[in-house]
This record gives C-alpha cells, sequence and structure tokens, in this order.
C-alpha cells in the first residue's frame, strides 16, 4: 500500500496531475515494495549465510512490516542464538549484511532514477525533502543532469526505494554498540571502540540539531547504550589485531559509510528555499 501511494504521487507530478488512485495502489506498489524488501533481505541474509559458514547458530531473517509513512517497514534482523567467539568471525558476519545490501540498492538506484523525471516544482507546492547522500547525488548528476531552478526529480518508486536502502545502509553502519558498524569497530579497535561508540552517540545528539528527523533513531541508540552498555561483548581474541586484508574492508566500510549518508535525511519542504 506504501509503495502504491508512492506511485501515485510519482504520477501526479508533484501535485500538477489528477490521478485516480484505485488502480495504481497495490500492482504499481511491487515497483517499491520488491526493490525494498531485496535490500533489506540480501543484507540479512548477508549475515544470515556468513554465520551459517561459520556454523553460528542463526534464525533465518524477520522482517518489520508497519503502517508508516514513508517507508511502510520497520527493516528486517536475524536472531544469532550464541556468542560469536573470535575478531575475525564477528568481523565478517558484520560486515556482510551492509555490503550485500549495498551490492542490490546500487543498481536499484540506477534504475530507478533512470525512470524518474525532472519536473516542475508547482509555486504552492509542500511536501518532503530528501537528504541526498553523496553516492545519490552522483548517480543523479550522471543520469539526470544538473537540475534547473525550479524543478526537481520526481523520484520513482524503485529509485525512493533504493534511497531508503541507501539510508539503511547508513544507519547500521554507525560504529555504536551492537549496530553493524558496532561490531566492525570492535574487531578493529578492541576496547578503544567504547570511546568510539560514545563519540558517536555524541554526533549522533547534535545531528537531531541539525534536523529533526534526527531525533528518533538518535533515542533507540541511547536506549539501545542504556539497556546493553557501551561496550561492546569481548571475544576471546580482543588483544589480536585484525589481519591487513580485513582492516582494508574496514576502510571500504567507512567509505561505503560516506557515501551512503546524509546529514539530513528527510525535510519539510516548506523550510527548504525553492527558487
Amino acid at each position: 500500500m506504501v509503495g502504491g501511494c508512492h506511485y501515485h504521487a510519482f504520477e501526479a507530478d508533484f501535485g500538477a496531475r489528477q490521478i485516480e488512485p484505485a488502480g495504481l495502489l497495490i500492482p504499481q506498489g511491487l515497483w517499491y515494495s520488491a526493490t525494498i524488501l531485496a535490500i533489506l533481505g540480501a543484507h540479512e541474509f548477508g549475515h544470515y549465510l556468513t554465520c551459517r559458514y561459520y556454523r553460528v547458530d542463526v534464525s533465518l531473517p524477520y522482517f518489520i512490516p508497519a503502517p508508516i509513512w514513508p517507508t511502510g517497514t520497520l527493516g528486517a534482523f536475524i536472531r544469532i542464538r550464541e556468542p560469536i567467539r573470535t575478531k575475525p568471525m564477528l568481523f565478517d558476519i558484520g560486515v556482510a549484511g551492509p555490503i550485500a545490501g549495498f551490492v542490490v540498492a546500487v543498481p536499484a538506484l540506477v534504475a530507478g532514477l533512470s525512470l524518474s523525471r525532472l519536473t516542475r516544482l508547482p509555486d504552492d507546492f509542500s511536501g518532503l525533502s530528501l537528504g541526498e547522500p553523496l553516492l545519490f547525488q552522483i548517480v543523479s548528476w550522471l543520469i539526470c543532469g544538473p537540475t534547473p531552478e525550479g524543478y526537481s526529480v520526481n523520484l520513482h518508486p524503485m529509485g525512493f526505494a533504493a534511497w531508503f536502502g541507501l539510508l539503511a545502509t547508513a544507519l547500521n553502519l554507525f560504529p555504536i554498540a551492537q549496530l553493524d558498524g558496532g561490531h566492525i569497530a570492535y574487531a578493529a579497535f578492541g576496547r578503544r571502540s567504547t570511546l568510539i561508540t560514545l563519540a558517536m552517540a555524541a554526533i549522533a545528539v547534535l545531528l537531531t540539531f541539525w534536523s529533526r528527523s534526527w531525533i528518533v533513531w538518535t533515542i533507540m541508540l541511547i536506549v539501545m547504550i542504556v539497556m546493553f552498555g557501551p561496550r561492546h561483548p569481548r571475544t576471546v581474541d580482543e588483544h589480536i589485531p585484525l589481519d591487513r586484508r580485513r582492516r582494508l574492508v574496514a576502510l571500504g566500510a567507512l567509505l561505503m559509510f560516506i557515501l551512503c549518508f546524509t546529514p539530513a535525511p528527510i525535510e519539510p519542504l516548506s523550510l527548504i528555499d525553492i527558487p
């Protein structure tokens, strides 16, 4: 249903066209829902298959539908039923999810922006403006070119799913506690990752002053840190550094975070100047 609403908004061209939504909601909603489920599913199966490779007891992915705009979902997760014993295992399991999701999100982004179009904004238009991660800006410029004054990219639902996939990848790569980025940081830095967790939590608080769209995420992070503590569970080889290959992959994960991150994910368009 959320995907159908996205398609209806896409066809309406920022309200310039009157579209009957009845026939669009379910079949056309697959443009969004199939894409976002593919990205989230790839992410979780990256974790799952790596756990199976290391013979770690793990559940299949759980998907969380939610009747909320504009995502229709609260994501997905797996349940790891036993402690992860070594840092290489922890690193591989933690980084596999973001890499797998990113590999699916990038072609979805290219396809989604190829299906999108530049549309003139009505003078009285109000809505939401999506913060554009660096990768989104690069691909948008390559496909759509520069955006003329008074125009905006009318994002196809597949493009929106890819945008959300990039944002989800960035959120998971935050180097905090039990997030994927927290696992990577602990594997790379050992006990020093606790300081990274606290520093990133402080940065998350500062981001709420930059954009109100960070408030809910930051509250969830703080609750997680309070409930589970800022220190990552120890592995038996905490004092042994990662090998060079995994350190290079960790740098790649940092680059992926930079490409997917945006400081203001969602803002009311009425608060943004329109030429």
